[in-house]
């Protein structure tokens, strides 16, 4: 492949991974889980503070759960280097301030197969109403 047909190539496959990523955080804004769905590999692999899914139906029910209390997301910037797109932006909830997210996907074939997404934690921590199992185990 020569240098042109190189640079055409991975501004396709740049597009593609922005247009892939941008379609599942515009189905995560309105709550569209089929799109969001749609865009996930099956075997979708996540990472956050929070939580580790090795699956899309696993990850996606978090994602549920969450956007119970989402109240937007505002993205801010995103970057693209071939199959991999970074989106830094506010998670705006009911029971945090608004938190700066960083969240790096990984598109191959028109589908997210990684996930590793950075964020302070501790304020939804917080927010969490104590676990009295979890209580219960620590002094046994």
């Amino acid at each position: 492949m020569d240098l042109v047909a190189h640079a055409r190539h991975s501004q396709g496959m740049a597009s593609d991974a922005r247009s892939v990523v941008e379609t599942y955080f515009n189905a995560w804004k309105t709550n569209d889980f089929t799109v969001m769905r749609s865009v996930l590999d099956d075997k979708l692999d996540f990472a956050g503070p929070i939580d580790r899914f090795d699956n899309a139906d696993a990850y996606q029910r978090a994602i549920q759960g969450l956007s119970q209390v989402k109240t937007d997301i505002v993205v801010h910037k995103t970057f693209v280097d071939g199959p991999d797109v970074v989106t830094w932006y506010d998670l705006h909830t009911r029971i945090a301030p608004p938190a700066p997210v960083a969240e790096w996907s990984h598109v191959e074939g028109g589908k997210i197969t990684m996930v590793r997404v950075v964020f302070d934690a501790r304020p939804f921590a917080a927010a969490q109403p104590p676990n009295p199992q979890a209580a219960e185990q620590s002094v046994r």
